[in-house]
């Protein structure tokens, strides 16, 4: 068997001298150290061995295994770095004969909100993903536990384009390539799926103070054992308390999404209003902020996880709205039109 062992560190070394992206990294990774992988077959494959042979050929193996990893990481730190020095050498040239009273521009409010939840739900160790504005309907409705002709679909007037495809109507799209782009290890070593994926999306919707066409999510889902509402409730709180830097006032009722299982609205007391009521909040003094719930079973199984096994929550944090509560803007047609003496009061950090 040492002669295996041997062979397949041969093979590997071969294998990743040849590796050309960080993706051939990652197949190289799942080939030898995957569940069925070439290194975890070994340890499979030593019933047959005596006491004393097990002890020897498994620190081998061990090794091996450390080595081959190692050696994975250390290829893919390569990668990252040779694709950070192609991005910086895209940017471009600061131009010295630049007037220096030039005045500049500030962030969007929508982006520095967006900024502030990734950084509080990266230190809750969550990931943060990037999707396609443009989706199947497999993503968006069918692998959602919204099948063709659903009634649930009547909710949301959707944009379809000449090729079958849509404007993603909710960050909820990605969902289904989170859950596979994670399994693996949520099976093979137990590291919960953790994972936030904000985007623009798009709905044809009549146009008022607290609706538009156009605007920003931000959707997060953790799926491991014994998860609970109260994992989902706890996540939510602290985020907004680290955006408003003070404690919100916040109530969960019942809400119908198909994709949750029980599934709720997250609302939080208007702050524009104080909760009296004004057009915001359609003069009822909470605002409609995050519908989320515990993931539907059908959800999960779609994206190749046993739901008798695992459970997990998922929310969708409306960015335009929270961007509304944090700098007080009435109206959200006012963060898509474009004036910027409507844009910069809100904010004085600058580029």
């Amino acid at each position: 068997m040492f002669a295996q062992i041997s062979e397949l560190r041969e093979k590997f070394r071969e294998k990743l001298a040849g590796a050309k992206s960080a993706a051939d990294v990652e197949n190289l990774r799942v080939t030898f150290l995957g569940k069925s992988g070439s290194v975890t077959g070994l340890l499979k494959n030593m019933g047959g061995l005596s006491p004393e042979d097990k002890k020897t050929v498994g620190q081998a193996v061990n090794d091996l295994k450390n080595k081959v990893g190692e050696e994975l990481a250390r290829k893919l730190q390569e990668f990252q770095e040779l694709e950070l020095k192609r991005e910086l050498e895209s940017l471009p040239v600061f131009d010295v004969a630049a007037p220096k009273d030039l005045q500049r521009g500030s962030y969007h409010p929508i982006t520095l909100v967006q900024r502030q939840c990734e950084t509080v739900f990266r230190s809750m160790g969550f990931t943060v993903e990037d999707y396609s504005e443009i989706v199947t309907d497999y993503e968006c409705f069918e692998s959602l536990n919204i099948p063709k002709f659903h009634p649930a679909r009547d909710m949301q007037d959707t944009y379809y384009l000449d090729n079958g495809q849509l404007l993603k109507t909710q960050t909820s799209a990605a969902q289904n390539a989170i859950y596979r782009k994670y399994r693996d290890r949520l099976l093979k070593d137990g590291t919960p799926i953790k994972a936030i994926f904000p985007g623009r999306c798009f709905r044809n919707e009549s146009t008022d103070a607290c609706h538009e066409n156009t605007f920003f999510q931000m959707e997060g889902v953790m799926v491991d054992k014994n998860i609970s509402i109260s994992n989902l409730i706890f996540f939510m709180k602290t985020m907004l308390s680290e955006v408003f830097q003070r404690d919100i006032k916040v109530r969960l009722r019942p809400g119908f999404f198909p994709f949750v299982e029980p599934g709720f609205e997250l609302d939080i007391n208007c702050l524009i209003c104080g909760g009296a009521g004004c057009p915001s909040c359609k003069h009822s003094g909470w605002l409609e902020l995050c519908p989320c719930g515990m993931i539907h079973p059908n959800v999960l199984r779609e994206g190749g996880i046993d739901p008798e096994e695992y459970t997990g929550f998922a929310f969708g944090l409306g960015l335009t709205r929270l961007a509304m509560m944090k700098y007080g803007v009435k109206d959200i047609r006012d963060l898509n039109g474009g004036l910027l003496q409507n844009l910069d009061q809100f904010t004085d950090d600058r580029l």
